[in-house]
């Protein structure tokens, strides 16, 4: 299991995807592959976690603030 998977806060899962993504594209780099390095880089590292973020700053928003843990 992963720390996204494992994290009880929502934005800390979605910074654990970011960063995840972006060590998987550092990988890619390694090994050659700029095109797919570029590509998780920007869509996985940078779009959806962006996307992810906004949508959980949205709904605690709605929701009135963040929860007590």
């Amino acid at each position: 299991m992963s720390l996204p998977v494992l994290s009880g806060n929502l934005l800390r899962a979605a910074i654990a995807l970011g960063v995840g993504s972006a060590t998987l594209a550092v990988v890619f780099f390694s090994l050659d592959a700029p095109y797919a390095g570029g590509f998780e880089l920007s869509v996985g590292a940078g779009l959806v976690s962006v996307l992810f973020i906004v949508a959980i700053s949205l709904s605690e928003a709605m929701r009135g603030g963040p929860r007590e843990p």
